[in-house]
């Protein structure tokens, strides 16, 4: 199985790879996204480590069970070879209905089909009013063309 844009990567692949995982992300489907991985890919997630598609699966089940309402934008911060590096930003409620939005990192591995071999995600929360939201539109699905991604977007 291949997964284009493959390494290495360039500027312009390096962002879609990164558009794509958005986009997939923003989808909530667990199996669809973790057929971007590779069957034995390793994750760092916060606290959380694990290896492979089933477990990628159960945690990101677990996550948007919790996560609701989840909506995502990545943006490109380096890439050299066969790896991306991408900040990120995502808002999200929990059950009682307290918005949060997500600031992070990620450092992803990729074989040569193109696919995730490592993953490794740091991510820090911070509690916002519904009305500090940024990111507005229908979900699940990708983000509009004409919603911006993160740019000079201040903290």
């Amino acid at each position: 199985m291949s997964r284009p844009p493959l390494p290495p990567f360039t500027r312009e692949t390096a962002a879609q790879k990164a558009r794509m995982a958005e986009d997939a992300w923003n989808s909530r489907d667990p199996v669809r996204v973790s057929l971007a991985y590779t069957e034995d890919s390793r994750w760092r997630n916060r606290s959380e480590v694990f290896q492979g598609r089933e477990a990628i699966v159960a945690f990101l089940t677990r996550k948007w069970e919790k996560e609701q309402d989840y909506r995502l934008i990545k943006d490109l911060w380096a890439f050299d070879q066969n790896r991306i590096a991408v900040r990120f930003q995502y808002e999200w409620h929990d059950g009682n209905g307290q918005w949060y939005r997500s600031y992070g990192n990620e450092q992803w591995e990729f074989d040569e089909h193109g696919l995730m071999k490592r993953r490794e995600a740091s991510i820090n929360d911070i509690a916002i009013a519904e009305k500090d939201r940024r990111f507005h539109w229908a979900a699940p699905g990708p983000r509009p063309a004409d919603v911006p991604g993160l740019g000079t977007e201040p903290f």
